[in-house]
Parts: structure tokens; C-alpha cells; sequence
């Protein structure tokens, strides 16, 4: 399968975050893979963005979101869940798009013990429906920080259809209450509705 190029992440943010939707996010763990259709994700874009992290400028934590595009960010937060996000645009320009959701279609069995679910547990639900379930599903942690997600063995993107418009909502992003009232209005989450020929299979999605 191909994989998303260095071009795809040079792109802006916003175009980016809407065309992940629907794209596989595949992580490969002792030798299996782990994956799952990326279904919910948002954009962070640039010092002027009160809900980015490079808001405070460049720093030691920040320093690749001004890399290369198509590297992994991969951040520690509230001291407890790691949060994967895919650096985009230009070299010196400091933006990402947080991956917040899979449907798991790979591995599901091992994501599953990742996550310590009990064996009677639905085999879905839950799974990987926020970003860090999605990172303890997929064993990403401070390790794959700027991961090169072109040229990786460990952690990429595999390019599937674009989805149709019909299948995308945009939304306020979550969890930003200390960005300022611009911030917070932004439609920059972006959401893949689930198809309709297969509504109910999965609830991964949240609108």
C-alpha cells in the first residue's frame, strides 16, 4: 500500500487535517501490525494559535513542529497519556494535526491487550476513540517523537480513497479552554461520519 508522501504534510494544516480522515494509520509492534481508518483529528496551526503549543515560541518540547513535514509529534500530557500529531507545512513554520481517532482494522486482538481490555469487553467500542486511547492501543509513546512518518518501519500512514464531503464534519476543536475566544471558534476538528451503507458497525466516531 502507498504510503502518504512528504508533499501530502507540505501542504497547509487545514487541508491536511481533512484529508487524514479516512487514511490508515498503521503502527508496526513486534512484528505485527497494529492499525486502524483515521476518523477524527485536528489542526494546530502557528504561534498565532492560543491553543498550539508553539504559541510560547520554540522550545525543546516544540522543536520539531518547526522541522521537516511528515514527522511525528509526539507529546506527554496531564502526566499520564501520550498524544500523536503529524507536523505539516513548511520547515520553520510551526503546525500539526493531532490524530484523535482510528476505527481499528489490524491487529485489533493485541490493541486490545495494549489497552487492558477484558475478554468479554466489545471488541470495538472504546478502543481507540480518543487520542490517547489511540496511542496506548498502538504502543506510540515519547520514543516515536519525530518519527519520520515518509521513511518509518515503525509508525506511517497508508493512502486510501478520499472521502466524500458528505462524510466530513468541521467543528469547534476539544479541550483548548485556555486558548482565547478565536481559538476556540475555529472549526479545525474534522470528523468522518460514518457510511451509511455500514452505520452502526463501529462508534468510533464522536460528532
Amino acid at each position: 500500500m502507498t504510503r502518504l508522501s512528504r508533499r501530502f504534510f507540505a501542504r497547509p494544516t487545514l487541508q491536511v487535517a481533512r484529508d487524514l480522515l479516512g487514511q490508515r494509520l498503521v503502527r508496526l509492534y513486534e512484528g505485527e501490525r497494529l492499525g486502524g481508518i483515521i476518523c477524527e483529528c485536528e489542526a494546530y496551526i502557528g504561534e498565532a494559535d492560543t491553543a498550539c503549543h508553539a504559541s510560547h515560541g520554540r522550545t525543546a518540547r516544540t522543536q520539531v513542529m518547526y522541522g521537516e513535514p511528515g514527522r511525528a509529534y509526539v507529546y506527554f500530557t496531564y502526566g499520564i497519556h501520550w498524544m500523536l500529531n503529524c507536523v505539516t507545512e513548511r520547515v520553520d513554520f510551526p503546525a500539526a494535526v493531532l490524530i484523535r481517532a482510528v476505527v481499528p482494522d489490524e491487529g485489533i486482538e493485541t490493541m486490545r491487550e495494549l489497552r487492558g481490555r477484558k475478554p468479554e469487553a466489545d471488541r470495538l467500542r472504546g478502543l481507540a476513540d480518543g487520542p490517547a486511547k489511540l496511542c496506548q492501543a498502538l504502543a506510540v509513546d515519547g520514543a516515536l517523537n519525530a518519527e519520520d512518518l515518509v521513511t518509518s518501519e515503525r509508525l506511517f500512514i497508508e493512502r486510501q480513497k478520499v472521502v466524500p464531503e458528505a462524510r466530513v464534519r468541521q467543528t469547534p476543536r476539544i479541550g483548548i479552554e485556555n486558548a482565547d475566544r478565536v481559538a476556540r471558534d475555529h472549526l479545525w476538528r474534522f470528523v468522518l461520519l460514518p457510511d451509511t451503507a455500514q452505520r452502526g458497525t463501529h462508534n468510533a466516531q464522536r460528532v
